[in-house]
């Protein structure tokens, strides 16, 4: 299992200086920053473009863009953001378009891959992927909105795809995105968690060092 690793979500930083956001979370020696990208069509929210990730880039900062792309059609934006400095970019299963193709070509682009699950989606959806990704995301709220309640109902699904994984000796990185504090993140880890997508208990923490901290001791 991988060591757990806190990526902090810039969905829930100030967006009125989204670098000293992300300044924030480099000062406390996190290296994952967490890219909610929504077009309004898959997801009832609009947020980021390929061009905040490239303005982050030219205020210096040197975060793993951790890059979820909640897309009616991920294909067609991969380029751009790869372009401008994603890291890892995540796909959702979903959307119909050439699922193989793409986690492909955002390797040929030189970045990690990452395939996405709704809530409603069964973890036999993506099971003939996951020899090809990087990582896979499990939702554990419905997508499109920060500060939802953390559904428990989403374990099994954790527990199913880090069974997948350890039977077959896989490499990829198990995510959990939505209402993650620490307790929740207690029992995704438990299933097999090791990536843990923090929003608003991050940004809201009394102390964002010690949040930060404990997560190591997951």
């Amino acid at each position: 299992m991988h060591a757990p690793l806190l990526a902090p979500s810039l969905l829930a930083g100030d967006h009125a200086n989204l670098a000293a956001s992300a300044r924030l979370v480099e000062d406390l020696r996190l290296s994952w920053l967490h890219c909610d990208i929504m077009d309004g069509h898959f997801v009832p929210n609009l947020s980021f473009s390929p061009e905040t990730l490239a303005a982050l880039r030219r205020a210096g900062s040197a975060l793993f863009f951790d890059t979820h792309l909640m897309l009616d059609e991920p294909h067609r934006y991969i380029e751009a953001f790869a372009k401008a400095g994603a890291n890892l970019i995540s796909v959702h299963i979903e959307p119909t378009y050439e699922h193989v193709a793409t986690l492909a070509r955002i390797r040929a682009l030189g970045c990690q891959n990452g395939i996405v699950l709704n809530p409603a989606t069964p973890a036999a959806a993506i099971e003939s992927l996951l020899p090809l990704v990087d990582l896979v995301l499990v939702m554990t709220v419905q997508p499109g909105f920060g500060g939802q309640s953390f559904r428990r109902d989403m374990l099994p699904k954790l527990r199913q795809i880090d069974q997948w994984r350890r039977e077959r000796n896989l490499p990829f990185r198990l995510e959990v995105d939505g209402g993650i504090d620490l307790a929740t993140a207690a029992e995704c880890r438990a299933e097999g968690a090791d990536t843990f997508v923090a929003g608003t208990s991050f940004f809201k923490a009394a102390d964002r060092a010690q949040f930060a901290a404990n997560f190591t001791k997951l």
